[in-house]
């Protein structure tokens, strides 16, 4: 058993979201009780993914979802956790999921119900089977429009600078959180002895630069050429590539490391591969907040208008200087 004096004066996750809500004089709680279901829903999938191979819990369950991936049973069980945990909170008025066709309405229109919740109940999935890192993802709108119920997705397509919070949580040799709500990068690891995600980092800052970048390379002789100029740049450059395949692990090495990941538009996908609302916003939104860059190539991935539940899109994002080298090599 763990010695009682080192828990003395430790800030687990709830007791730091209460303290950032006191930067808001307004604040009725509501908003900390949507992140505090959250942070439940995480701690529910991280208990199945520590016991996968024990349980049946790994493999496919024989279907195919909205993004045309195969359903994994960890996603499933992961998307039934978040909606669950979230039910209970009667300030969430619509939930979204990657792996749903649709928004649900939570709780039908109510002075309580003023939050929109989207999430990748977990990212990189088909990793699971193989042991490597997989993750939640997950972003907070505040509903705007009086008639939400009515067009629950109209209400949704919000541009990311819209984001109340953001963040994801990394399933992996710790388990560990990382969110924001507009007042820097803060990361927390879950101690299995109380149950509790205990402070970490506060005000994460993702370095300028790093000689490392992060891309599915198998896919460059399909990118435009200022990538592949850029790749060709990295080696004279003695740069090294690190890629994982699980989107929060490989931002969050970009996060503490600093360096460049890449998803760019290819022949098969002109328009981008990654999720606007569930992927690229949240982690755009963080690596903004973390004094990183974050881009589609052309314009700031948080000043994009989402048109459609799913839209997808290209993503730069890293260190300033990095993310500005890419961009330059596509300008040309």
């Amino acid at each position: 058993m763990a010695n009682k004096n080192h828990y003395e004066g430790i800030v687990t996750v709830q007791r730091h979201i209460i303290e950032q809500q006191k930067l808001h004089p307004e604040a009725t709680g509501a908003f900390t009780g949507v992140l505090d279901g959250i942070v439940l829903a995480t701690k529910i999938i991280e208990s199945q993914v520590r016991r996968a191979g024990l349980v049946d819990i790994i493999g496919a369950v024989g279907e195919v979802n909205v993004q045309g991936e195969i359903v994994q049973k960890l996603d499933r069980f992961a998307n039934q956790a978040i909606i669950r945990s979230l039910g209970y909170r009667t300030s969430v008025g619509i939930i979204a999921s990657e792996e749903d066709n649709e928004p649900r309405i939570i709780h039908p229109r109510t002075a309580d119900a003023r939050y929109i919740v989207l999430f990748d109940p977990l990212d990189g999935s088909s990793n699971i089977d193989v042991n490597i890192s997989v993750g939640t993802i997950f972003s907070v709108l505040r509903i705007k429009d009086p008639d939400w119920d009515k067009d629950p997705v109209k209400a949704l397509l919000q541009k990311g600078i819209e984001q109340q919070a953001a963040g994801y949580v990394i399933y992996g040799s710790s388990t560990l959180l990382a969110y924001t709500t507009g007042h820097g990068v803060h990361t927390f690891t879950l101690d299995p002895d109380i149950g509790a995600y205990v402070l970490r980092e506060e005000n994460v800052r993702m370095p300028e630069n790093g000689k490392t970048y992060s891309v599915n390379e198998a896919y460059s002789g399909t990118f435009a050429d200022g990538y592949r100029r850029y790749l060709e740049w990295t080696k004279q450059e003695k740069y090294s590539l690190r890629y994982i395949g699980t989107l929060v692990a490989d931002f969050h090495r970009t996060l503490l490391r600093g360096g460049v990941f890449l998803y760019p538009p290819t022949k098969k996908d002109p328009s981008g591969k990654l999720r606007m609302l569930y992927e690229a916003s949240p982690m755009a939104f963080l690596a903004e907040q973390a004094g990183g860059m974050a881009t589609d190539g052309k314009v700031r991935i948080l000043e994009k208008q989402p048109t459609k539940l799913h839209d997808r899109t290209p993503l730069i994002v890293g260190g300033r200087d990095e993310v500005q080298r890419v961009m330059n090599f596509v300008r040309e």
